[in-house]
């Protein structure tokens, strides 16, 4: 009897503890703060091993050099050129191949035939890896930043295109059926059923768009160019300078998760009515 006092005083004591516990860590600043946490955590660990020999710092790199090699190309300026030049690059890319790439897929709705027709190539073209036009698009536009925007906007329009081509499919047909019964036209539908219900889904690829726009002008950069982070990357890669190499991803992933809040911001205004999370969370 009293083995099973003592163990029901014990999960009454652990309720208690997750109930104390659980709300803290629920909340937004109780999940940050165990993020930062982590990454102090890992860079620490990091440090440490790189200190004591435990990896070889000609191959993994250690954080201090990669925040003296940050601070070197701050201080002469280059950090800051390679950053406006990417980024210029990703948002032109980004802008150009959703709006481009989300008309075409709305257009389709109008011609189910030509859609039906032209279906398999898009699924073609969408199944190739996006990177492998990266040659065509430099042969066709040059070396120049006409090539990097072309290819940052061939990887984010096909994206585009089928997410609003498919979301204008789904539609509501009942919807729809019920406005042409009541006089309304395929204009009419298109602008009060259609469009409404894909602008969500248009919305939700700029979060996968913005990352194949960062991706389309670095590979640009890899294969030709004498600007951008990717020409730093590829630059130092080739001097086997990790450091410098680390150092310029670390400023992409800062980069790409400040364009992914914002565009969580973004959605935010635009869709009050959907839920959405505490800070960016991938919806893909």
């Amino acid at each position: 009897m009293n083995h099973s006092a003592s163990i029901n005083n014990a999960k009454v004591s652990a309720t208690r503890s997750q109930t104390r516990s659980g709300p803290v860590l629920n909340t937004g600043w109780g999940r940050t703060a165990l993020q930062l946490v982590a990454v102090i955590a890992f860079f620490a660990i990091w440090e440490g091993a790189a200190r004591l020999g435990w990896v070889s710092n000609f191959l993994v790199g250690s954080p201090t050099k990669i925040y003296d090699a940050l601070a070197r190309s701050a201080e002469s300026g280059d950090l800051f050129v390679d950053i406006g030049y990417t980024m210029f690059e990703a948002m032109l890319g980004f802008l150009f191949g959703t709006a481009v790439g989300s008309v075409c897929g709305l257009a389709l709705w109008y011609s189910p035939f030509v859609a039906r027709l032209i279906e398999p190539f898009i699924v073609a073209i969408n199944s190739v890896p996006k990177i492998a036009f990266a040659p065509i698009v430099i042969l066709w536009f040059g070396t120049g930043l006409v090539s990097k925007v072309a290819l940052a906007i061939s990887l984010t329009a096909i994206v585009a295109l089928i997410a609003a081509y498919e979301a204008a499919k789904e539609a509501d047909p009942d919807l729809q059926a019920l406005l042409v019964t009541l006089g309304a036209n395929k204009n009419d539908v298109f602008l009060k059923v259609v469009i409404p219900f894909t602008l969500p889904y248009v919305i939700s690829t700029f979060r996968i768009n913005i990352g194949f726009g960062l991706v389309g002008a670095v590979v640009g950069e890899f294969i030709s160019s004498e600007k951008g982070l990717g020409h730093m990357i590829f630059t130092a890669s080739s001097l086997y300078d990790l450091n410098t190499v680390w150092a310029g991803l670390f400023v992409l992933m800062a980069i790409g998760f400040v364009l992914y809040f914002l565009i969580d911001l973004v959605e935010r205004k635009l869709l009050p009515w959907r839920q959405v999370s505490n800070g960016p969370t991938l919806r893909v």
